[in-house]
């Protein structure tokens, strides 16, 4: 069981120890969480170079990339409860040494080898990185905060974009193009790694650190219908967000015949950056606003950029890819309040894992399967087919979640009210519960 340091928790107060005051360790937590996120997107804007370098093909390129999420989603299943046992600052301090020699490779990279060994060391740290974050930040919030959950996910997606528009910027206008990010990031998290090293303790390890290295994915049953509902649009989603970071770049300097890398990594922060500014803007949105408002504004997106893909206008893609980006954020919450509000409480923290497995593999896979595409039907005629599995998995998300619902209102209004009138008798009617859960 997870328990507070209560010795920490005075040295914190009285500063006898050198600890950092909880305030400050939850905002340097909530710092780490973007510079990895910082860091996994940095070699999105260099892929060209790495590829004219090294010549290698876009299958490898969309396999470079994906490495990451398949390390990560990995290392979250086997270790992603590991701080629960052992403390949260050992296994902080361990991702922080693997997320510097994953910086140290891509810095000294020579080949392709490199970049997929830094990709996976990335994956490994963020891995086993995240859940501790989350879960210390939730831990040294006030009582009855919601600033944890809500800097996760500002952290996540702000990270992302900036990193994306730093090594942009780094990569277009900085000496060493390969290199300097990565010196600089190593600094970083070198200071991070200090950082970790003073915060306070809130968990007491307990020794049972063996068991919660057994994988497993389960869901309630009161959730599992929903899940399935709901599966179609988490996957897009996050597929678009894998295209982005893989293709993104080359997608729009073949469509503005430009060199310009920072051109790369603006398309990034167009759909990240947007994600992360529209997470704190619908934070007060109930979960069924947010699901079916961003799925629209997500399609609208995605349709725009196609459309300006068509018809070869930059400025309409740019356009799109915001919309999309605007979308993502409040799509993708919604689904996941509305999946939490039907588990127990004891059981959240299943349903989340079974949330991420699905956004890592549809963050990979697809992105892996538009590589392979690409060189077969060309990189706009791949993107063109991607957008409309894109569009077309989301509205099947929107369609049986509709149908659920209104079967579910139906079923109410024709059967007496108990005391549990709330639950949905029906797995689709999910909104009215994550209301009041």
């Amino acid at each position: 069981m997870v328990t507070e340091v209560a010795a920490d928790r005075t040295a914190d107060r009285t500063g006898r120890t050198g600890r950092l005051p909880r305030r400050a360790a939850f905002w340097s937590l909530a710092a780490m969480l973007a510079f990895l996120q910082f860091a996994s997107a940095t070699p999105s804007p260099m892929y060209g170079i790495y590829q004219h370098a090294w010549r290698f093909s876009p299958v490898t390129l969309t396999a470079v990339y994906a490495v990451n999420a398949i390390a990560l989603l990995v290392t979250l299943l086997f270790v992603g409860s590991l701080s629960d046992r052992t403390g949260r600052r050992p296994v902080l301090l361990t991702a922080a040494v693997v997320e510097m020699a994953a910086m140290l490779v891509f810095a000294e990279a020579r080949g392709v080898a490199w970049l997929v060994a830094g990709r996976v060391l990335q994956g490994l740290a963020a891995g086993a990185a995240s859940g501790a974050i989350s879960a210390m930040m939730i831990d040294l919030q006030r009582p009855g905060s919601r600033l944890g959950a809500l800097m996760t996910n500002v952290s996540s997606a702000g990270g992302i974009a900036l990193g994306a528009l730093g090594s942009g910027l780094l990569v277009e206008y900085g000496p060493a193009p390969t290199r300097l990010v990565y010196w600089l990031l190593l600094a970083v998290f070198g200071a991070l790694l200090t950082l970790v090293a003073t915060m306070p303790e809130t968990v007491t390890a307990d020794g049972a650190w063996r068991g919660s290295l057994r994988p497993r994915v389960t869901l309630p049953p009161q959730a599992r219908g929903a899940y399935l509902a709901l599966l179609p649009s988490v996957v897009a989603t996050w597929a678009l967000a894998g295209f982005y970071l893989s293709l993104g770049p080359t997608v729009i300097a073949a469509l503005s015949h430009s060199t310009d890398h920072l051109l790369g990594g603006l398309v990034i922060v167009a759909l990240n950056g947007t994600g992360a500014v529209m997470a704190l803007l619908t934070r007060a949105w109930s979960p069924e606003r947010a699901l079916y408002g961003g799925s629209t504004l997500l399609v609208t997106g995605v349709a725009l950029a196609m459309t300006a893909l068509a018809a070869q206008l930059t400025p309409l893609f740019v356009i799109g890819t915001v919309l999309a980006g605007a979308g993502f954020g409040p799509s993708f919450s919604g689904a996941l309040r509305t999946l939490t509000g039907l588990a127990p409480t004891a059981r959240r923290a299943e349903v989340v894992t079974a949330i991420y497995v699905a956004s890592y593999l549809g963050l990979s896979l697809p992105a892996v399967a538009a590589g392979i595409a690409v060189v077969h039907l060309g990189l706009f005629a791949t993107a063109y087919g991607y957008g409309v599995g894109v569009i077309g998995l989301v509205a099947l998300a929107a369609a049986v979640s509709l149908r659920g619902r209104h079967r579910s209102a139906a079923a109410r209004a024709a059967a007496p009210l108990s005391p549990h009138h709330d639950l949905p008798p029906c797995p689709g009617g999910t909104p009215a519960l994550a209301r009041h859960a």
